[in-house]
């Protein structure tokens, strides 16, 4: 997750796709020009081949602050971690 974080908020376009799992990945993407601040891991856990991850990202987008809160789902395959998908956590 932490990678994955890191190449949003260096613009690593080829990396977010190589770290998507080809059954959920978009094939292009286009990043929005935002400001990332932090990240906040909550909970992460593996069973197997199988993790969730919990987090919290903060950025800047057109001069006002925003929070992502997400439950993202991984896999992984021959060594390597894949993100699958992400259930977005509304504001308390």
């Amino acid at each position: 997750m932490r990678s994955r974080y890191s190449a949003y908020a260096l613009g690593l376009i080829d990396y977010l796709l190589a770290t998507w799992h080809p059954s959920t990945s978009p094939g292009e993407l286009e990043l929005s020009p935002v400001k990332w601040l932090g990240l906040e891991v909550r909970h992460a856990q593996s069973t197997g081949d199988a993790g969730v991850v919990e987090f919290v990202a903060r950025y800047r987008a057109d001069g006002r602050g925003v929070r992502l809160h997400e439950i993202s789902r991984f896999v992984r395959e021959e060594a390597q971690w894949f993100y699958i998908d992400g259930d977005i956590v509304a504001p308390d």
